[in-house]
């Protein structure tokens, strides 16, 4: 992750997060980057590189073996900028599943982002540079937001290459159960996704 692009301005009218929204939505961002608001300053995510491509490889199975089993009103996103409002944080996951007439109600123009309390799954692939904040800073956000899934796809992991689904999210910023499965094992995901992940297909 970057260092900070936008901090708050102190000069500017409002609470910092209605401020650091209005500079995000104006955000010019490169191709592959992601912008995200945390801890009241802006900050943007690369793209994965050589050799961190197998990143999008393990997106795109993932991505591929949900939309076999997911119900019509669900969509699954990419690039979809979701808002933690316990924490005025954005994030912008690797996918997100979410109600597809939510997301289309949305007005384009103004850009902004989903209630991430909306969002049924959210899955990050951590990078070797970001792996920590994927571990804590957005586990506690998914959690706070109430997310009832957060599946964290960890390859660097100390126990080895590993796929961990949260649930049962708490108010503290925890989840009450969490089920690591090490690649190589299939990985069973619940309703209403029904899908059994194929970890040994996962790049590493």
């Amino acid at each position: 992750m970057t260092a900070a692009m936008v901090e708050n301005d102190q000069t500017s009218e409002g609470r910092p997060w209605d401020y650091l929204l209005r500079t995000w939505r104006e955000l010019d961002v490169p191709e592959g980057w992601r912008a995200e608001i945390d801890a009241e300053q802006i900050v943007l995510v690369p793209p994965p590189h050589a050799p961190h491509a197998h990143h999008n490889g393990i997106a795109a199975k993932v991505q591929r073996r949900l939309y076999r089993d997911l119900p019509e009103e669900l969509e699954i996103y990419q690039t979809l900028g979701i808002h933690v409002a316990a924490l005025d944080k954005l994030c912008v996951p690797d996918l997100v599943v979410m109600p597809s007439g939510l997301v289309d109600a949305a007005d384009p123009e103004i850009n902004d982002p989903m209630d991430a309390a909306e969002a049924l799954l959210v899955v990050e692939v951590t990078a070797k540079g970001n792996a920590r904040d994927d571990r804590t800073k957005k586990y506690r956000a998914y959690a706070r937001a109430g997310v009832p899934m957060y599946l964290l796809i960890d390859r660097f992991d100390t126990r080895g290459a590993m796929a961990t689904p949260f649930t049962e999210p708490n108010e503290d910023g925890t989840y009450k159960h969490s089920d690591p499965v090490p690649f190589g094992k299939p990985l069973v995901l619940p309703e209403p996704f029904g899908a059994t992940l194929r970890t040994d297909e996962f790049p590493v």
